[in-house]
């Protein structure tokens, strides 16, 4: 049996208000909210965290590949999914590839992976991004979501079978370089999709000896609306339970949204339940699985529900700043240095790892690791080890795409201390004694280089 292993989204803590637009520009925006990555965040960041969910639920189960899939790489040329790699602490021999630039990507990685062999880890990640008052920019949003494939005890969604139908015709296109995606008219769109949607439905129905009837819970994901309402009555799957597509929430998330989707409904699904995934883009695909026995005893490291809810509004000013539609004030300081290669090259598992070192007689921890390690050391992982702060400061001086930065001494669970920047936060809301957890963001870029390290976060949700 094959199938899915663990599964997980994330959603980034900070939500824009729809109707924040047409207040500025008197036009646009919309009803509900929509999330948005911090300054801080990209999708490769994205990717870590949802990656660092699902494989806090796999029971054990460790991926043996890394594949990505991302519309809004972080590098051209230079593979992002090593960044995941490194992050995830993966052994050397685990590959790591990406599958970008497209929104298909995601869902075609996923499909490869289930056709495959072993153990790799999905991830799909998208930062959609729209010029002011138009739709994308309300009906976007940022997220990531990874899903573990595997086989035997531990699958908690048998994979049972596919379906696709593929055609060349232009809907959605951006050329690199563009700052936003262009969109054909919408009934054309849907007078594409519709049949394409069809002839992929009965032909995963097909695959896996299954009629309509037998699903249980559907999601459609897709970035084109009109379409993606539409498909529902075509799938002759009325009595299923339709998962809610975040559209008001959080917004359509691209490249990642077939697997944030699927995370909802396996985080909703009984043992024994037909899940059907169906994703409009640049043609039609549909992947269905049931449920396995073992889908009682899985628990989501971050449930879905749990980070939608506990988002936080941001200013539509800062939202501008952050996606460089408007130019502030920079700071008045001399900008980062570009990051020297051989130096990260050199403290590998501490930038991107959280790796410190404990002493094995005195049970010392040093963060960061102690200089000269030999045999009187061993490594000590603390990206998963949350802390609390002891004390903090404010600062209005220092360099940062999003001032001021707050600074804080935070003692972890277990012994360690380390002086670390706060991400996901207002400043006037930090009180010493606050819980915090780990986070690898994005710290500056120079020359084209992003400086990747970890920050802390308040931790808002009851799993940690």
């Amino acid at each position: 049996m094959r199938g899915i292993v663990s599964a997980a989204a994330y959603v980034p803590y900070r939500r824009l208000q729809r109707a924040d637009v047409a207040k500025t520009f008197g036009s646009g925006g919309g009803r509900g909210t929509r999330s948005v990555a911090s300054y801080d965040e990209d999708t490769t960041t994205l990717g870590v965290e949802a990656a660092r969910a699902a494989r806090r639920a796999a029971d054990g189960v460790e991926p043996d590949a890394v594949w990505f899939a991302t519309a809004e790489p972080a590098y051209l040329d230079k593979t992002n999914a090593t960044a995941i790699h490194a992050a995830l602490r993966l052994p050397a021999e685990a590959p790591a590839f990406d599958l970008g630039g497209a929104l298909r990507s995601g869902v075609g990685a996923l499909r490869i992976a289930l056709s495959g062999s072993g153990s790799p880890l999905v991830v799909a990640s998208d930062i959609r991004t729209g010029l002011p008052t138009g739709g994308d920019e309300a009906a976007g949003g940022d997220g990531a979501a990874a899903v573990l494939i595997g086989e035997g005890p531990g699958v908690i969604a048998e994979f049972l079978g596919a379906g696709a139908a593929t055609e060349e015709f232009i809907d959605r296109w951006r050329t690199p370089g563009d700052l936003r995606s262009k969109v054909w008219e919408e009934r054309f769109g849907e007078t594409k999709y519709l049949p394409l949607v069809s002839q992929a439905w009965r032909r995963a129905l097909d695959a896996a000896s299954l009629t309509a009837g037998d699903v249980g819970r559907i999601a459609i994901a897709g970035m084109h609306a009109r379409a993606v309402r539409s498909a529902a009555g075509r799938l002759e799957a009325e009595h299923a339970i339709p998962t809610d597509d975040l559209a008001t929430t959080v917004g359509t998330t691209g490249t990642a949204h077939p697997a944030v989707l699927l995370t909802a409904m396996l985080e909703a699904a009984a043992p024994g339940e037909v899940l059907a995934l169906v994703v409009l883009a640049d043609g039609a695909d549909v992947l269905l699985f049931r449920t396995t026995d073992a889908i009682a005893a899985w628990t989501p490291a971050r449930p879905l529900a749990d980070q939608v809810a506990a988002g936080a509004d941001l200013p539509y000013g800062k939202f501008l700043a952050w996606r460089g539609m408007v130019a502030v004030e920079p700071p008045r300081r001399p900008e980062p240095a570009r990051v020297s290669a051989s130096a990260a090259g050199r403290s590998g598992d501490w930038k991107f790892g959280f790796v410190g070192t404990r002493d094995t007689e005195s049970g010392l921890l040093s963060l960061p690791p102690a200089a000269g390690e030999g045999a009187a050391t061993e490594p000590a992982p603390m990206a998963d080890v949350a802390g609390t702060i002891v004390t903090f400061t404010i600062d209005r001086l220092a360099y940062s795409q999003s001032p001021p930065i707050v600074f804080a001494v935070v003692d972890f669970d277990g012994g360690g201390r380390f002086p670390v920047e706060l991400t996901d936060v207002d400043a006037s809301d930090v009180a010493i004694g606050d819980r915090v957890e780990m986070t690898f963001r994005r710290l500056f870029t120079a020359d084209g280089i992003h400086d990747y390290f970890w920050k802390a976060r308040p931790i808002r949700t009851a799993e940690v």
